[in-house]
């Protein structure tokens, strides 16, 4: 009785097929519409040596497996060149270099779908006989995947913490493909390396929300960098969840702020992250404020996101533990500029007395949260 090849060796050779008969001048698909049409076939005739090992073993179409065991179309020797010949193909067209994280997303993201809905729609469903059958598809888009994440690796986030790191989050998921290659036999409960769910922020395809990054700086600096590529579109920062509209390639795209992994992994593609100077969390809680009090106000400024105009009145918004005279020196603010100062765990102690004796040199308004809202109201 022949021996039955193992799973493991049969997933090897599905993810060294990429999907496609491994006669080069074949590439047949192997997976049609009514199943797989793969054939296993032994390169060393199994009668003489009952090898069943990877190397020993090819994915053929039905035509080529017949023209090779009984028409002696191909010899062995270049039957199991063809080997070779995928593993040089794949690499040349899966592990290319690109310069930007958005050349890259363009075919990664499709690939994670693709995977994203097969295990979705078969395997979360318990539909396991179809799960079988299409995860030698999610096999083989591991490969693809596999090739082009180590060969772009200086193109995502990265952080000496790794839960702040994009790059972490990245080796995560190629871990979990080693795994998911070489033990799927193994009920999925024992398994070590589950997929990391931040990688589909990271590319777009489902939002993780994880708070704000607290640099308004660095949000400035994306919406200029939009503005200058003519791709800015529009801005909602007084709301729950905040975000930005950009146009990217031929489609509106909309970033949610509080989406973490994909908001760190835009603003390290635009190269814009700043120190944390006026905290965004803290600005976006005085704007929801004012819409929610159906109190009007402008960035007369835009893309500066600390000034803010009500009712003619410029405001502009710091963050301070303590305001002394010199920092509000170093603002150099105009006359009747009003200074509200966010930082409001220090109590009056957020502003020192020297500058309110500062403030009324240069006629200069210093404001706390208390005194803003009453401020604001009054006016």
């Amino acid at each position: 009785m022949r021996k039955a090849i193992t799973t493991n060796i049969q997933r090897k050779l599905y993810a060294e097929s990429m999907g496609k008969c491994m006669n080069p001048n074949c590439l047949t698909d192997l997976f049609q519409m009514d199943g797989d049409i793969a054939e296993k076939a032994h390169i060393v005739p199994h009668c003489n040596t009952a090898d069943n090992s990877f190397e020993n073993l090819i994915l053929l179409c039905p035509n080529c497996h017949t023209n090779f065991d009984k028409n002696s179309t191909f010899d062995e020797e270049e039957v199991k060149s063809w080997k070779q010949k995928r593993k040089a193909q794949v690499s040349q067209i899966f592990a290319q270099k690109f310069n930007t994280f958005e050349e890259l997303e363009e075919i990664v993201k499709p690939i994670l779908e693709e995977n994203k809905t097969i295990y979705d729609n078969y395997y979360l469903k318990n539909n396991l006989k179809l799960w079988i059958k299409l995860e030698e598809k999610v096999l083989i888009n591991n490969q693809k995947l596999k090739l082009l994440l180590n060969k772009n690796r200086d193109l995502f986030q990265k952080h000496t913490e790794e839960s702040y790191s994009n790059l972490a989050t990245i080796d995560q998921l190629i871990l979990h493909i080693n795994e998911f290659d070489s033990s799927r036999n193994d009920k999925e409960k024992i398994r070590e390396v589950l997929f990391p769910e931040k990688v589909n922020s990271i590319f777009g395809i489902k939002q993780i929300n994880e708070g704000l990054l607290p640099s308004s700086e660095s949000l400035e600096c994306l919406i200029q960098k939009l503005i200058d590529n003519d791709s800015f579109i529009d801005i909602s920062l007084d709301t729950n969840e905040p975000y930005i509209q950009y146009k990217r390639v031929d489609k509106k795209e909309i970033l949610y702020l509080k989406d973490i992994p994909r908001l760190r992994q835009v603003y390290y593609d635009y190269k814009c992250f700043r120190k944390v100077g006026l905290r965004l969390d803290s600005l976006t809680f005085i704007l929801k404020w004012l819409k929610n009090s159906q109190i009007e106000y402008e960035f007369p400024n835009f893309p500066n996101l600390s000034e803010i105009k009500i009712k003619g009145k410029l405001f502009k918004f710091i963050y301070e533990y303590c305001l002394s005279r010199e920092k509000l020196i170093s603002l150099a603010p105009q006359r009747d500029l009003i200074v509200f100062n966010l930082h409001n765990f220090n109590g009056e102690s957020c502003i020192s007395k020297e500058a309110y004796t500062q403030a009324e040199i240069m006629e200069v308004k210093l404001l706390l949260h208390d005194t803003f809202y009453k401020y604001v109201y009054r006016l």
